[in-house]
């Protein structure tokens, strides 16, 4: 038996074990980022982009969107919310956004001018104008339990809601909540706010927070 030990041939093979483990790691890698990369986009994350002018004065045309898209999986969209939705049919091929006005089981009426849920008129959180154009809405519409109406924050020149190639919006349509404006950052549920709204918001914690502080005396 011969006691002669090929240290080159050692090194060859140590080498190339290294040479593996680094690229099966590389590929691992790669891989979990295109997987991490597609479980985002499609459970968690999007982005889009508006187009028009239906949400001015608080999304532009052209602004950058990032859609919330796990919040909804989590919990059911609520009134005020700005969502992003796509309507069924070819027809309507690209994302919509526009703003939860009436919710699953009300009464949705528009007349001079204002908004009436189940009789009561809506108070906006928003600065918008009256309605010039009640559309579908001139008669009560009764949402289905499944069944959301939207309007367009810019309320006189959106396709919405209150027109036949929009008409409500089913619970399975929307993709995710309007989350963030990035070009020109800021909170989407922040902006355009109405001013009246903002203050009742302030003194509900104000009046909260003094409610805790008596509890605690």
């Amino acid at each position: 038996m011969s006691l002669d030990y090929d240290f080159d041939r050692a090194e060859r093979i140590e080498k190339r074990k290294k040479f593996f483990k680094k690229f099966f790691g590389w590929v691992f890698s790669l891989g979990l980022a295109v997987v991490l990369a597609w479980a985002i986009t499609t459970y968690a994350l999007e982005k889009t982009n508006m187009v028009g002018d239906s949400m001015e004065a608080t999304l532009s045309s052209g602004d950058t969107i990032l859609i919330n898209k796990l919040l909804y999986r989590i919990k059911s969209p609520e009134r005020n919310d700005v969502i992003v939705f796509k309507k069924d049919g070819k027809e309507h091929s690209y994302y919509s956004i526009k703003r939860i006005i009436g919710m699953p089981g009300e009464h949705v009426l528009i007349a001079g001018g204002k908004i009436y849920i189940d009789g009561v008129q809506f108070e906006e959180v928003v600065n918008v104008d009256d309605i010039a154009l009640a559309g579908l809405a001139s008669d009560e519409i009764i949402l289905d339990e499944d069944e959301y109406f939207v309007l367009g924050d810019n309320r006189n020149n959106s396709e919405d809601s209150r027109y036949f190639n929009v008409g409500n919006v089913f619970r399975e349509e929307i993709i995710g909540k309007a989350w963030i404006r990035i070009n020109r950052f800021g909170i989407i549920s922040k902006l355009n706010r109405n001013r009246d709204d903002d203050k009742k918001s302030d003194k509900a914690e104000d009046t909260e927070e003094t409610q805790e502080e008596d509890k605690k005396q």
